[in-house]
């Protein structure tokens, strides 16, 4: 069973994710952030926009909560065309596929999140409908079964994927544009809790807004994640009015450290400096010391501790660095924690 976490970067809930569309731009000057990414697509759009063609195939991949949906959302919006979503794991048959392709107008945009997780009989069916807009659809079985090649209306595919790398070379080479979604910046952070503040009505202070952003771990969705969270106990607890110390009683109440750590994330560097020295050690060991999936470890812890700094990855295993010996309050070459 997956474990739920506040800092995670994937959709918590239904509830969770409905909240995250509320605040999530529509277009592209109302995007904060990925300012490079912006820029490109800017161009592709306009570009395609110019010709009176559709956007040609993009794959967004980086970790979970950046904005991969949002800029898919956003590409649909600015080509002024609709957008069909899905993911990986919803697709198990031809006949799914099918169904959505058939559907799809002229410049439509079909949203597969999780990518990499699509069938190998699926991901070969999509490659005909990419390049050709054709696909060969079989019907019945045995000696009964013929193919009938149904023609598509031109489309879009957005793929995003937090695994570019378990996707097959063939498949990734039909996308004719690819952009790697990194962590955000404090700074850009902070704006995005500014502008979800006014969007949500919450009367939030500067400092609130900075603690808000060290502990959000360069990541939107956890931002406002965070940001409901320091709301309701604001109305709860105190005024409503969001300061400075109401942001790090509400975020030390829910786990999250100045550096946006939760349990986890110090179990995990814990594990490698009391149980093994501070490393290397491989990632199934500290799976198997931490009841763990291996998955879960890589996905989404290990992510944002290498972006930071506390963790390094080498030949022979994981190995803890300063950094992170020093915000757990350990000397390095010491298991044991300093007395402050």
């Amino acid at each position: 069973m997956t474990r739920e976490r506040i800092v995670d970067g994937r959709p918590l809930s239904e509830v969770d994710e409905t909240f995250s569309w509320s605040l999530r731009p529509k277009t592209l000057s109302e995007y904060i952030g990925q300012k490079n990414i912006v820029e490109k697509l800017s161009i592709s759009i306009q570009a395609a926009r110019g010709r009176g063609e559709p956007h040609e195939h993009v794959l967004f991949y980086g970790p979970p909560g950046l904005g991969k949906t949002t800029l898919a959302n956003v590409i649909s919006h600015e080509m002024g065309t609709n957008l069909v979503a899905t993911s990986g794991p919803a697709l198990e048959r031809t006949g799914d596929l099918m169904g959505l392709l058939t559907n799809l107008e002229h410049g439509d945009v079909l949203f597969i999140d999780e990518i990499h997780r699509l069938p190998r009989v699926i991901e070969e069916f999509v490659y005909p409908a990419m390049e050709d807009f054709q696909v060969d659809f079989l019907v019945d079985k045995g000696a009964f079964a013929k193919s009938i090649k149904v023609q598509l209306k031109h489309f879009t595919l957005v793929g995003a994927t937090t695994r570019a790398g378990f996707l097959t070379a063939p498949f990734r080479e039909r996308f004719g544009i690819y952009h790697y979604l990194d962590f955000y910046p404090p700074e850009e952070i902070a704006q995005i809790i500014w502008r979800s503040s006014r969007i949500l009505g919450i009367e939030i202070e500067a400092p609130a807004v900075d603690q808000l952003a060290k502990r959000s771990r360069g990541t939107p969705r956890v931002a406002n994640r965070l940001l409901r969270r320091v709301r309701d106990f604001a109305e709860v607890k105190r005024d409503g009015r969001v300061e400075e110390q109401v942001a790090v009683e509400a975020l030390d109440l829910e786990g999250i450290d100045a550096r946006g750590l939760d349990e986890l994330d110090r179990k995990f560097l814990h594990t490698i400096i009391e149980h093994y020295g501070g490393g290397p050690v491989g990632i199934n060991a500290l799976s198997a010391t931490l009841n763990e999936e291996a998955d879960t470890l890589e996905d989404m812890v290990e992510p944002y501790l290498l972006k930071i700094g506390f963790v390094n990855r080498t030949r022979q295993g994981r190995v803890a660095t300063d950094r992170a010996f020093e915000h757990l309050g350990f000397k390095r070459g010491s298991r044991q924690k300093e007395l402050f």
